[in-house]
């Protein structure tokens, strides 16, 4: 039973560092603020999380249990509640998210510009 109990957690703590490492990618490979925002809100949040479940199922004493669960849980209240604050405040002081244009035209939710749709013959 302790050899599952070891595997479990260890499998939790190499997912959360994975995950933690790839959101340290994604601030320094994404092109604007919002996506990197995003980026490490999420995969940090994330990452976090599974890094205390992994100790959590380590932790034989129940304080030590309770004190990771109320970190867990503010973990996951404050890692989004701080990336949706920032990322309003950014808004907010005119920094404008940018818009790939290619993208754009592909997105078939997008309108259609009056350009396109008139034709050139008479």
């Amino acid at each position: 039973m302790d050899i599952i109990i070891i595997i479990i957690s260890g499998l939790c703590l190499f997912v959360g560092s994975f995950l933690c490492v790839t959101g340290g990618i994604g601030i320094l490979r994404f092109p604007d603020f919002y996506t990197r925002m995003h980026a490490v809100g999420v995969t940090d949040t994330l990452g976090a999380g599974m890094i205390l479940i992994g100790l959590m199922v380590l932790s034989t004493d129940f304080l030590v249990f309770a004190k990771l669960v109320m970190v867990l849980l503010l973990t996951l209240l404050v890692g989004p509640t701080t990336s949706h604050v920032l990322a309003k405040a950014a808004l907010h002081n005119g920094l404008t998210p940018t818009v790939d244009k290619g993208a754009a035209k592909k997105n078939a939710l997008e309108p259609i510009n009056n350009e396109e749709t008139t034709s050139s013959n008479p």
